[in-house]
């Protein structure tokens, strides 16, 4: 049974920040979106790492937020003078910066008469945004049109995905099924896999190989938002491995 195109809630990822281009920090923000979206049944469709210069980030921004149903941008809303992703979703909706009563009045709370200009550069919002709960520390995140701006630091941009997730339309979770094959090498399982592809044009194949010190192969994960036919699927995979000389498959739970 194939799933209704309508059905598909699609988002796209926007990493801002040089010392991400630049090998300095490792980008993990992306795999935990990721897992958080599947979760919530809407697709990460597309991702960009980009640097801190304004007209890049104008342009990505828009050209994401015309093609999927929503945006996330991680990075680039602290207190220093490289951190402009605040400007440029402003920038890319063509409004202007305002500091938020709410941000500043938690400023004041926590650093009293050390509310310095740098920090209140994290109390700009675009006029028309609304905040992003911060569970963790520091200042919240915002929300304007289709887009999310979340912190770059890891621990903080996965609590606010805990207020970004309700605020999203979210589609049928997709479920996934891995098949181990071992001993035999892509070039192998090739034929078999790409029948079953053929066969199930709504769904996603994978091939993964591995490489280890017990041997080697592929793990062959099939993804699907119907359950039962992508049980089927699993079961003509199997099938059509064994029918090509490949014994020793395997269904696996990847936790």
């Amino acid at each position: 049974m194939s799933q209704p195109s309508d059905d598909r809630v699609t988002c796209a990822v926007l990493i801002i920040g040089d010392e991400i281009l630049s090998g300095r920090t490792q980008d993990t923000n992306l795999r935990d979106i990721a897992r958080y979206l599947a979760v919530i049944g809407v697709d990460l469709a597309e991702a960009r790492t980009i640097p801190d210069v304004l007209r890049e980030i104008v342009d990505a921004l828009n050209a994401l937020r015309s093609k999927y149903d929503y945006v996330i941008t991680t990075g680039g809303i602290g207190p220093t003078h490289d951190d402009i992703t605040a400007d440029a979703v402003a920038a890319a909706f063509e409004v202007e910066l305002f500091e938020h009563p709410e941000i500043l009045e938690m400023m004041a709370k926590r650093w009293g008469s050390e509310v310095t200009p740098a920090r209140r550069r994290m109390a700009r919002v675009p006029v028309g945004g609304e905040l992003v709960k911060n569970p963790v520390a520091g200042p919240p995140g915002f929300t304007i049109g289709n887009v999310f701006t979340l912190a770059g630091v890891p621990q903080v941009m996965r609590g606010m995905l805990e207020d970004v997730g309700p605020r999203m339309r979210g589609g049928r979770p997709t479920v996934s099924r891995t098949v181990r094959v071992e001993g035999s090498g892509e070039g192998v399982i090739a034929a078999p896999l790409e029948a079953v592809a053929r066969a199930h044009p709504d769904m996603s194949l994978g091939s993964y190989p591995f490489f280890g010190a017990d041997g080697y192969g592929s793990h062959l994960v099939v993804r699907s938002r119907d359950a039962d036919a992508l049980a089927g699927a699993v079961d003509e995979l199997i099938a059509a491995l064994r029918s090509a000389g490949i014994d020793n498959v395997r269904e696996i739970e990847v936790v």
